[in-house]
């Protein structure tokens, strides 16, 4: 299990928004990096890949739109933008790019809580439930907390294999390429290390296969040589 809740990116040049926004978010669950710049949020978000972004349009060194081009070049990460830009241009123009949300300053802490909830549910996928939990057999990966157990036993991911996991586990039964999962767990520049997944599959492998005591989950992952992975379907009746 990865401790603490799912991780935000909050990117903000105010300093006590950013600190408002941080203090909240990390009282009720969440594990908050902050960014007070364009250049901030591309290096946080190279290292970090975190669940959401809750992203300012007006930063000091270049217009927030630029964080949500790069963010959907790399993943469909959930973008909740939060900005002082009230005409109705400036929010069309943020969701065309790929923006998920948008809120207006000045806002209520207890909104802004509810739409990050809401987002971080719809980034589980059609397969997963009206909580944002995905299951496979005794296998549940629950978006929001960032925690993944086998029946009521956790498993210890390191965040590169949970977020290799969800993107599997969100695509039940349907192959998925090399590229697209590299494209979205390391990001665009990666696409072609496919090294990178025998390495990650493999621990994921032996991980699940520790915590399973009963061995049904000891082949959940299958491999397409030279195309990609799948977590098999049948694997909801286990």
């Amino acid at each position: 299990m990865i401790v603490g809740g799912a991780s935000l990116l909050v990117v903000e040049d105010d300093e006590p928004t950013r600190s408002l926004l941080t203090s909240n978010l990390n009282a009720h669950g969440y594990r908050v990096r902050e960014a007070g710049s364009v250049a901030d949020a591309m290096r946080a978000w190279d290292t970090q890949r975190p669940d959401l972004v809750v992203l300012d349009l007006g930063l000091p060194d270049a217009d927030g739109t630029t964080v949500v081009r790069r963010v959907r070049r790399d993943a469909t990460t959930p973008i909740l933008v939060l900005s002082a830009r009230d005409e109705e241009r400036d929010k069309v123009a943020a969701l065309e790019l790929g923006a998920d949300d948008y809120v207006t300053k000045p806002f209520g802490l207890e909104e802004l809580r509810a739409r990050v909830a809401a987002l971080l549910r719809r980034a589980a996928g059609p397969a997963a439930d009206v909580a944002g939990l995905l299951r496979l057999g005794r296998l549940t990966l629950d978006v929001a907390r960032r925690e993944v157990r086998i029946g009521e036993t956790a498993i210890d991911l390191t965040p590169r294999e949970y977020e290799l996991l969800k993107v599997l586990m969100s695509q039940s039964g349907r192959l998925v390429t090399h590229g697209r999962l590299l494209r979205a767990v390391w990001g665009q520049q990666y696409a072609g290390e496919d090294h990178y997944l025998h390495v990650y599959v493999s621990r994921l492998r032996r991980k699940i296969a520790a915590a399973d005591a009963t061995g049904e989950l000891g082949d959940l992952i299958t491999s397409e040589p030279g195309i990609g992975y799948r977590i098999r379907e049948e694997s909801h009746e286990c």
